[in-house]
């Protein structure tokens, strides 16, 4: 089983935070991607995906995932399983939490993609976000900002969740 941990170099919060997923990898196992480079063949070589998509601005993907989503649109994507992570600012951007995590997970779930990856939505304070569906966050939002103390200890926890959600013992 190869992963694909699809990320912007160029991003250094989401970089970093890419760096403690992989961390909690076999590095024969997972292999780190830069998503402004990538193209369709590229982004399909793996059945397994962890996508960092940090929310810009006011609710908005990255420029990046935008650049690359109309491709990503024309791509049947089942049999591939994918786990997210963002970042986002709950305090300075309470009204779009974390989007980004809904906006692509609700994307690549119609092209056939399996999502896994949600986290309870304990511990955040926030006034909506298109990333929680039926009372959980759809993937793992990270506030650097706010909490960046707790970082470590929800990457950790949620990276040994994905592992179960991909199968891997």
């Amino acid at each position: 089983m190869k992963i694909g941990l699809f990320y912007s170099y160029n991003t250094k919060r989401s970089s970093d935070v890419a760096m403690k997923v992989a961390s909690y990898f076999d590095e024969k196992m997972i292999e780190t991607v830069n998503l402004e480079d990538v193209d369709e063949a590229k982004f399909l070589a793996y059945d397994y995906m962890i996508l960092s998509c940090p929310t810009w601005w006011d609710g908005e993907l990255p420029n990046y995932w935008d650049e690359f989503m109309p491709a990503v649109e024309d791509m049947n994507l089942k049999g591939k399983t994918v786990a997210v992570f963002g970042l986002g600012d709950q305090k300075k951007y309470s009204e779009n939490f974390c989007d980004a995590i809904g906006i692509l997970t609700g994307e690549l779930e119609k092209l056939g993609a399996k999502i896994v990856g949600s986290w309870p939505l304990d511990g955040y304070k926030f006034e909506s976000s298109k990333a929680v569906q039926n009372g959980m966050f759809r993937g793992l939002p990270i506030d650097e900002d706010t909490q960046h103390k707790l970082t470590d200890e929800r990457v950790k926890t949620w990276v040994v969740q994905v592992k179960k959600e991909f199968g891997i013992k």
